[in-house]
């Protein structure tokens, strides 16, 4: 018979040293905030976060950007190096760095001659690397990613194919490396939702998604763990190598924790400063503030927002 072992609610702390401001009625003059939304999404899934940033006193705008807009990448399906997996961003994708440049302008007219934040959600974080290196990075003092693949896949793995087609090996090749500077900021956040797993494994346990409790913390979480005395395959095990499948796609491996989506180790970047939140989902399409929160839910903001803060 299958056991689950309820394990201690896991709270939102970030894997490295820093400090949370608290209060937004106190925070004057912020930064202006763009917003880069990731593949697939649309601009209206980042109202509520747009609404949460503005709580803080961040004046935010973001990239407006369809769902239907996405399939202009189809293009690159014409361009021999998507075949050979060395796609190039332009021209593919100049229609999403343009409306990412309409979205700065908008909020350059919101700092009074001051410097701006990036927000990446998801793609819109290498994408982000990929406007300030075509569009000029000097009025960008901050830029934070959340749940951004930032690392391209790695070569020679069977089974793994290229996603991107070669873009992440552009970014790579061709973009500025991070580095955390008082002047510019690079912040990654990476969630820690669910733990994949091996198609065929000899581990005795297989880790379940997160799900929410009842408790006095604003969010909590429990893993539940079952033993595999039961010979018959359960759903939870089918959905952690579903999703260790999806990790291999994008760092090699299946076995490693991550937000359901991209790898924890994908979303850090050496040279920037690197933070892991526990709990945090990919998306914001499926997502729930309270039992599934991603990265834009009031709770999790509230352990990023501070390096918004001015």
């Amino acid at each position: 018979m299958a056991l689950a072992l309820a394990l201690p609610p896991l709270k939102f702390k970030p894997h490295c040293s820093s400090t949370t401001t608290t209060s937004s009625s106190s925070s004057i003059n912020n930064r202006p905030a763009v917003i880069l939304p990731g593949l697939g999404n649309n601009t209206g899934d980042y109202k509520k976060l747009e609404l949460t940033l503005q709580d803080y006193g961040v004046p935010t705008v973001v990239a407006k950007v369809s769902r239907i807009d996405w399939l202009r990448n189809a293009a690159g399906l014409v361009d021999p190096n998507y075949w050979r997996g060395t796609l190039h961003p332009m021209p593919v994708l100049d229609w999403y760095l343009k409306s990412v440049d309409d979205a700065v302008q908008e909020a350059k007219e919101l700092s009074n001659g001051g410097t701006l934040s990036l927000i990446g959600h998801s793609a819109g974080g290498w994408l982000a690397r990929v406007y300030m290196e075509e569009y000029g990075l000097s009025h960008i003092s901050l830029l934070l990613t959340l749940g951004t693949p930032h690392l391209p896949p790695p070569k020679g793995v069977s089974g793994i194919i290229d996603q991107t087609r070669g873009l992440l090996y552009y970014v790579e090749q061709h973009c500025k490396k991070p580095v955390y500077t008082p002047d510019l900021k690079y912040v990654c956040i990476a969630g820690r939702y669910i733990q994949g797993a091996r198609i065929f494994s000899d581990s005795n346990l297989d880790v379940d998604s997160v799900v929410g409790i009842d408790d006095d913390q604003p969010i909590s979480h429990v893993a539940v763990v079952k033993t595999k005395t039961d010979p018959t395959p359960v759903s939870t095990t089918f959905r952690a190598r579903f999703v260790g499948q999806g990790y291999k796609q994008v760092c090699g491996q299946a076995d490693v924790w991550g937000d359901g989506v991209v790898p924890e180790v994908s979303a850090h970047l050496e040279g920037a400063l690197n933070i892991s939140l526990d709990g945090v989902y990919h998306s914001p399409v499926g997502s729930d503030d309270e039992s599934r929160p991603w990265y834009g839910s009031p709770a999790v903001v509230e352990q990023w927002v501070h390096h918004l803060l001015n």
